[in-house]
């Protein structure tokens, strides 16, 4: 029984539910023999220590890969991290990845932004109890991106997930190739997160108390900046362009990053992959679960520069600090104050010069005028219940609302306008399963004036999996439902709010 992919316990838990829907397809704990793999990764979910400062070691969790087949490079450590290691794929490549989970509760991995069928795409209801394994298999079928992977057990994936399990998923591909972008050492991941740590160097979290009750209503917010699972966040460049691919791998948190010397940001791509055309910004908004990549170009700079990319303070109601996290103080990096992300020193000296391409890819866009369906979510707090027009999760539940037409063209307005009591808060909200354009932002009258303070650092022109809905916002997106059919998810990526069931199940049907 240990080597199922799905134990007999839930499986009898999801038979006897009366709001379910039968199972849609059950992963292997054995190979498929007619997946003929090209990339073959062994990935292990288990408890570690690691050096993270001078002193005691930190108790983590940790995913640790393994090439079983395929190019040594496809997996690259961080030396020193307790963040997973950075798998590389090319479009078109078969994997098959084998998870073991080595910790003593059920775990599953997503593989956010991918297009991959949904028994794949790391459900809740194909979690993994410690000691079993979960196979996956399938084809890498998105543009070139920054994509990752974390945990997603319902009601756990926030402390997983802080623990130190997640890392980067690479996809490259012919047209990416071709522009001559930085590359290798001059393509640099930056996965931002905020973590608090006790004397003994030990990650702390939300205890039982009644602060902690408060913290998981707004989200933990850490005291201190990791940058790729280190605490050293200084980068070393040289005078040359870089590409620099960011995550916000926090929890909770949302970023507004600018650099200290007012230069702008050029941004290159988002979730899904390259823009059109690069676009300039004075400074960018990063919520949990979202990527940006930058074109930073250092050779302006003389030897011995030091810049900072810094998170510049945000209007309290923004923020999602308001009364009560000013009640809490939960963190030292205050989102109202502004602190430093990430130091970059210029040290060394290069004479390779890029020029950054005026044209970086096609992007088709839907066409507005066939449009099937016009669905509306909104965005709920009640008391301390948050969760999607009044509904929260059910392991396999969907409402007939949420059945959707294979094939289908359809807008989803996710509407924040209702704060519940508990003062209003940002969602960031994914979509499992696809890549959507972000086609309207509206605020409403008593959020135009604070909402000055963010909306130029946005960029929706791009594809995008996970995207920022501000208090008093709605965002309106256009997807087409034509990668699988089956149950994906839709969340909350504030994971705090996910676990306590800020998630609903959505069906793709033929």
């Amino acid at each position: 029984m240990n080597n199922m992919s799905i134990t007999r316990r839930k499986f009898l838990a999801l038979l006897s539910s009366a709001s379910a829907l039968p199972i849609l397809g059950v992963g292997r704990a054995e190979a498929s023999k007619t997946f003929n793999a090209d990339v073959e990764i062994k990935l292990t979910a288990k408890s570690d220590k690691v050096s993270i400062f001078s002193g005691n070691k930190t108790q983590v969790y940790r995913y640790q890969g393994e090439v079983v087949k395929g190019e040594a490079g496809t997996l690259q450590t961080i030396k020193g991290s307790y963040l997973g290691p950075v798998l590389r794929f090319r479009k078109g490549q078969k994997v098959r990845i084998r998870f073991v989970n080595q910790l003593s509760e059920e775990s599953i991995i997503h593989w956010h932004g991918l297009h991959i069928p949904d028994d794949m795409d790391g459900h809740p209801r194909f979690a993994v109890n410690g000691g079993e394994e979960y196979i996956y298999e399938f084809t890498v079928n998105n543009r070139a991106g920054t994509y990752w992977f974390h945990p997603h057990p319902h009601g756990n994936t926030a402390h997983q997930a802080y623990m130190g399990m997640a890392g980067l998923l690479i996809i490259s591909d012919r047209e990416e190739q071709a522009l001559g972008l930085p590359s290798d050492e001059y393509d640099l991941p930056i996965v931002i997160q905020d973590r608090s740590f006790n004397r003994d160097n030990q990650l702390q979290y939300i205890g039982p108390s009644m602060m902690g009750m408060m913290q998981r209503m707004t989200g933990f917010k850490g005291e201190q900046i990791m940058i790729n699972g280190l605490s050293d966040n200084t980068l070393s460049v040289a005078t040359r362009p870089y590409r620099l691919r960011l995550l916000n791998g926090s929890n909770s948190r949302i970023y507004k990053l600018a650099w200290n010397d007012d230069s702008p940001l050029r941004v290159i791509a988002t979730d899904g992959g390259l823009l059109e055309n690069p676009e300039q910004r004075p400074y960018i908004m990063l919520a949990p679960g979202e990527r940006i990549e930058l074109w930073v170009d250092f050779s302006r700079y003389k030897i011995g520069t030091e810049l900072t990319l810094r998170h510049l303070p945000m209007e309290e109601s923004m923020s999602g600090s308001g009364m009560m996290g000013r009640m809490m103080r939960q963190s030292a990096l205050s989102s109202n104050e502004g602190f430093e992300v990430l130091r970059v020193k210029v040290n060394k000296r290069s004479n390779t010069r890029l020029s950054i391409p005026n044209r970086l890819s096609q992007i088709s866009h839907y066409p507005s005028d066939s449009i099937d369906k016009h669905r509306k979510f909104k965005l709920t707090m009640d008391h301390r219940q948050p969760g999607i027009d009044h509904r929260s999760f059910s392991m396999t539940e969907v409402s007939e609302y949420e059945v959707v037409k294979f094939g289908a063209l359809e807008i989803w307005e996710f509407q924040n306008d209702v704060s519940g009591g508990m003062g209003p808060m940002p969602h960031p909200m994914h979509v499992h399963g696809v890549q959507f354009q972000v086609i309207e932002r509206s605020v409403s009258a008593d959020y135009e004036a604070a909402y000055e303070d963010v909306q130029y650092g946005y960029i929706d022109s791009g594809w995008k999996d996970t995207v920022l809905v501000m208090p008093g916002e709605r965002v309106k997106l256009l997807i087409k439902f034509n990668h699988y059919d089956g149950m994906y998810l839709y969340h909350c990526h504030n994971l705090e709010h996910e676990d306590l069931g800020m998630m609903r199940n959505y069906l793709v049907k033929r």
